[in-house]
Parts: structure tokens; C-alpha cells; sequence
């Protein structure tokens, strides 16, 4: 089994800026972070490869957010710029097995983290 905990959430307000951690155990994997806002979907946020090779970022966040990685420390970071209170959401990263270049979907995601809050204020 496979544990995703992600951390650093909190209030901001807007044009400020948070990272969020998620730390893994086991393998390594490619990884992805989702969001939710109450009352909406669950959203693509951004994707990155097991080596850190590939890297995709939904349109509503490209130019503001940075995923990067660190296998040494089995943790995966989303650093959040110029943040909107559109951002608002609990933020999840989770873990895919498949080889593919870009992972966009949830249901291309095996393992899943407990989420963390983002609230931006205005």
C-alpha cells in the first residue's frame, strides 16, 4: 500500500503565494495534483513524470504554478504564485502507475492523498 500526505495549505490572500507538499511512501511514481472548490468537479491541476522528464499544467494555472519532485525524499511539491480566490479548493496529489507521457484524468491515478485546504481571500 501505497500513503499520500499532503501538507501546506492555509489562508492567503490574493497575489500571494503557498507550496504544498505531498510525501510518499514506497516507490517512486508519476504523480499529479487535483482540486475541488465546493459546489464544482474535481479539476487537473498539474502532472509530472517519475524522473520529473514530462510536465503538465491545466491552462487556469500555467504561468502561476511549479510542480517539481524530489525522489531522494519521496515528496512532490506544487509551488503556488499570484494565487486568485478562484484557486480556492482542497488541493489532492495522487500516484499513477502507467508509463504515459501525461496524465491528466483521475481515473489514471492509483493512489490518492487525504487533501489539504487552499482558501485566497480577496
Amino acid at each position: 500500500q501505497v500513503q499520500l500526505v499532503e501538507s501546506g495549505g492555509g489562508l492567503v490572500q490574493a497575489g500571494g503565494s503557498l507550496r504544498l507538499s505531498c510525501a510518499a511512501s514506497g516507490r517512486t511514481f508519476s504523480m499529479g495534483w487535483f482540486r475541488q472548490a465546493p459546489g464544482k468537479e474535481l479539476e487537473f491541476v498539474a502532472f509530472i513524470s517519475w524522473r520529473g522528464g514530462s510536465i503538465y499544467y491545466t491552462d487556469a494555472v500555467k504561468g502561476r504554478f511549479t510542480i517539481s519532485r524530489d525522489n531522494a525524499k519521496n515528496t512532490v511539491y506544487l509551488q503556488m504564485n499570484s494565487l486568485k480566490p478562484e484557486d480556492t479548493a482542497v488541493y489532492s496529489c495522487a500516484a499513477a502507475t502507467t508509463r504515459a507521457t501525461i496524465l491528466t484524468t483521475s481515473r489514471e491515478y492509483r493512489y490518492w492523498g487525504q487533501g489539504t485546504q487552499v482558501t485566497v481571500s480577496s
